[in-house]
């Protein structure tokens, strides 16, 4: 059941005017109906940008129990994309002078003096080059125990040799950026970042005005699930947006709109090119590709191998600056969502991509990479 399309309606003066040609999007909702058929997804999201003018489809129920449709309201988990706002906390508290990428991460938590920590650096973290594990034990889910679980770790290779996607990494990022600005992360998320950025529907903890928006997710077996309240899920997996918030926080990261000049800054930074891994280059967090680039290569960057893997880093000296003829990345996911969202400054387009499933990574990234192409090349 398809539930229409249409612009968003807080949409701002520099949006207005017809966002693609109706062929172009009747083929992106073709595709999004044969990605949830084949897939067998309730319900999805799928938010396009060109040129700083937006558009949403809306596609299927956000619970199969009562059929409620989705909505341009409708919140999904987005899993690890919401380690992107780690890595800008951490880059806002540079700008603001509180850190430096290049501080060793003991300097701001003192509880890891004398620790491995002594030589692992902010962009480490924030670059999956710390050596850090990708999930923390089943115990760690507040802050106090993951400095627990770090102070006795030893570091399995020098920082910034490998890169190894890691979770605890994220999770200790925000820890260091809550520490310099001394606040506590869900409350400078709330109270800076997210208000900076236009985003009124992203949410650490979801309040209750708002659980009526909330899909229900579902593991690849279809069985009802959400994520749990752990405080330290909040920078890991523990976001909830909807589709409109996430194209306009794309959209903030191709400078389109009226951007506090810190938090533009501090965007600039997030990506900003520090090692070169496998397939891609890493930026904070965000993860960016040559463009034109393959799909093929997208899949690989965005698999499980990679996620799973140490893979050889290159550290760029100097760093790329931001860059504007490349395809930059983030895939996420949870129990019983699914999330990416890419972009392309260059051309000005991006896709932000969100089913209430937990399915295939390929499937997701090969879908949203086909709707991207249909911006590409759409008709004036």
């Amino acid at each position: 059941m398809f539930l229409g399309a249409g612009l968003l309606s807080s949409v701002p003066a520099w949006a207005t005017g017809p966002v693609l040609s109706a062929t172009t999007g009747q083929r992106i909702e073709a595709e999004a109906r044969r990605f949830m058929q084949e897939n067998s997804i309730p319900g999805l999201s799928v938010a396009i940008t060109i040129d700083g003018r937006r558009r949403i489809f809306n596609e299927g129920v956000a619970s199969r129990e009562s059929g409620e449709p989705v909505t341009d309201k409708t919140l999904f988990e987005i899993g690890a994309i919401g380690e992107t706002f780690a890595g800008l906390l951490a880059s806002y508290a540079q700008v603001k002078g509180r850190l430096s990428f290049f501080d060793e991460v003991s300097d701001h938590l003192l509880s890891l003096k004398g620790s491995a920590f002594d030589t692992v650096t902010v962009l480490n973290l924030a670059t999956h080059t710390s050596g850090l594990d990708l999930f923390p034990p089943e115990d760690v889910k507040t802050p106090e125990a993951l400095l627990a679980y770090c102070a006795p770790w030893r570091r399995r290779y020098a920082p910034g040799s490998q890169r190894t996607y890691s979770h605890i990494g994220a999770a200790l990022l925000a820890t260091v950026g809550a520490a310099a600005m001394k606040q506590d992360y869900d409350e400078l998320l709330g109270r800076k970042i997210l208000p900076k950025l236009g985003l009124s529907h992203t949410y650490t903890q979801v309040p209750a005005s708002s659980t009526i928006d909330y899909a229900q997710g579902y593991t690849q077996g279809d069985l009802p699930v959400h994520i749990g309240p752990e405080p330290l899920a909040s920078a890991v997996y523990g976001m909830r947006t909807t589709a409109g918030d996430m194209i306009r926080y794309v959209e903030a990261h191709m400078e389109a709109g009226d951007i506090d000049p810190d938090m533009k800054r501090a965007i600039r930074k997030t990506l900003t090119g520090y090692y070169k891994a496998g397939p891609f280059t890493q930026n904070l967090i965000w993860e960016q590709y040559a463009f034109p680039v393959v799909l093929r290569q997208l899949v690989q960057g965005n698999s499980t191998t990679v996620e799973w893997t140490d893979v050889p880093a290159l550290r760029l000296k100097p760093p790329f600056p931001p860059r504007r003829n490349v395809w930059i990345n983030k895939v996420g996911s949870t129990r019983g969502f699914a999330a990416y969202v890419a972009f392309v400054p260059a051309s000005k387009t991006g896709v932000a991509l969100l089913v209430n499933k937990s399915i295939p990574e390929p499937d997701l990234v090969s879908t949203a990479y086909r709707i991207l192409e249909m911006l590409q090349s759409r008709s004036p």
